[in-house]
């Protein structure tokens, strides 16, 4: 099942402003019965309307009971009938019954967007698993520019499903393993898969759903607690695997043999702190050149599909077509950031 996100009032003070609204409708009946009273006829009562009568015939008019015993009988008062409280009769029935239209409206709406949005969904990313690290891909694809509609997150947990809505995301309601649920996710039209699951074996199982749904046509990147795992995550059909135990480890070992590496490694994945990393493609004036040589911070090149490092031989010159991997100033405006 997919789900959109949702901007509702909540439950109470959606029902606050219904019965606010109500009673602000009975109270300017009443005013318009009290201003005209002298057209009415009371059969219970031959010494005209008072307050209470007024109140008494605007309730029972507006919720279609109409006793009869309070009757307009001038000209005026029928013709003030016809043209406010008869009005004013189905605007109160429509408050009353507003839960129930407001359900009908939204299945109409839902449907609506459900449509359209099977039109137009492609090039988008799907997220296995809506945990801490689905939660943290999510995250850095906004920072990237990723627009909220290019980003569908598939989970089977209500709470976690609850919180994606929450996040403007569309979700899609039931696991990943299965290809019915990626078909819902249009998994064939997307740019990219990341499998963000809660355990190794899950991992497997999306990878290889994915790969024989696409032919390994959609780029899928996972995430592993294991680094034995890893292999089985690319032989299933992940282009790239994240090793999340190993990664921590090799930082918790850096923070006791050279605790400002950690700082530096923080700040290159934590946004707006001064420095991130970002690629870019090489301009025509640099092919030739060596990347020491740039005023940007090179770090890599990425040439046809494959990191180049500065350390190799074939990163010691810029060649037509490649991709600059360089740190830049995170407090200004990033072009492309990875």
């Amino acid at each position: 099942m997919i789900h959109f996100p949702a901007h509702r009032r909540a439950p109470l003070s959606a029902l606050s402003l219904r019965l606010l609204s109500a009673l602000a409708l009975v109270c300017a009946t009443v005013a318009v019965v009290w201003f005209g009273r002298d057209g009415y006829h009371d059969g219970n009562n031959e010494g005209g309307l008072t307050l209470l009568d007024c109140f008494y015939y605007s309730v029972v008019s507006l919720s279609t009971t109409g006793y009869g015993d309070v009757t307009p009988a001038s000209q005026l008062a029928r013709l003030v009938n016809v043209l406010f409280v008869a009005p004013a009769r189905v605007l109160f029935l429509v408050i009353l019954v507003g839960t129930t239209l407001e359900v009908l409206t939204d299945q109409y709406r839902n449907g609506r967007r459900l449509i359209r949005w099977r039109k137009t969904v492609k090039d988008h990313v799907i997220i296995c698993g809506y945990g801490t690290k689905g939660r943290s891909a999510v995250s850095a694809l906004l920072e990237n520019g990723t627009d909220k509609s290019r980003i569908v997150v598939v989970e089977r947990n209500g709470t976690a499903l609850r919180q994606a809505t929450s996040a403007g995301l569309v979700t899609v309601e039931g696991s990943a393993t299965r290809s019915a649920v990626l078909e819902e996710a249009h998994v064939r039209t997307a740019k990219a898969v990341i499998i963000a699951t809660d355990s190794d074996d899950s991992s497997v199982m999306v990878a290889l759903t994915t790969r024989q749904l696409t032919a390994g046509q959609v780029r899928i990147i996972a995430a592993v607690r294991e680094a034995e795992n890893a292999p089985l995550l690319k032989q299933s059909g992940a282009h790239h695997v994240i090793v999340s135990s190993a990664t921590a480890g090799r930082l918790l070992g850096l923070s006791t043999s050279a605790p400002p590496l950690i700082e530096v490694v923080e700040d290159l994945l934590t946004p707006g702190q001064g420095m991130a990393l970002a690629m870019r493609s090489a301009d025509r004036d640099e092919v030739g050149r060596s990347p020491r040589e740039l005023d940007s911070l090179v770090i890599a090149l990425v040439r046809r599909g494959r990191v180049v490092t500065l350390t190799d031989q074939a990163g010691a010159e810029i060649e037509t077509g490649d991709m600059l991997v360089y740190v830049r100033d995170d407090r200004s405006t990033p072009a492309v950031s990875i």
